[in-house]
């Protein structure tokens, strides 16, 4: 069940992705979408992070920064960017480990190379 905090902050992100691609529109590299998405919820005081490591427990091992996410919003909220053809299902499977791995309920896989952005964003729940 996702919290009423997180489902602001989904919406937040949403809000955001959709007030930068109708700036930028389709075609840029993920990085670009990221800095900038990091920017639009920065200007909207939202606490994010980008780039952020997690360890990984496999066994007695410990894998220090093993994964590593686009976006980390209020510490709740994991945001995979992608600027793709077409999402594949390896990319919703990459977001659904991240969200195990981090012990986080919600992410949200967003696609900058579409033409409706609304096209372009998976609400994943764990």
């Amino acid at each position: 069940m996702v919290t009423e905090q997180e489902d602001l902050i989904a919406k937040a992100i949403v809000d955001s992705s959709l007030t930068l691609h109708r700036q930028l529109g389709p075609g840029l590299l993920e990085s670009v979408y990221g800095l900038c998405l990091f920017h639009e919820l920065s200007k909207r005081s939202i606490p994010v992070e980008r780039q952020v490591g997690f360890p990984i427990q496999y066994g007695d091992m410990k894998i220090g920064s093993g994964l590593r996410v686009d976006l980390l919003v209020d510490n709740l909220v994991i945001v995979e960017i992608k600027a793709v053809e077409k999402l594949a299902p390896v990319h919703q499977a990459q977001l659904l480990t991240y969200l195990k791995l981090t012990e986080r309920k919600l992410g949200l896989l967003i696609n900058f190379n579409v033409p409706l952005i609304k096209d372009g964003i998976k609400r994943m729940v764990m």
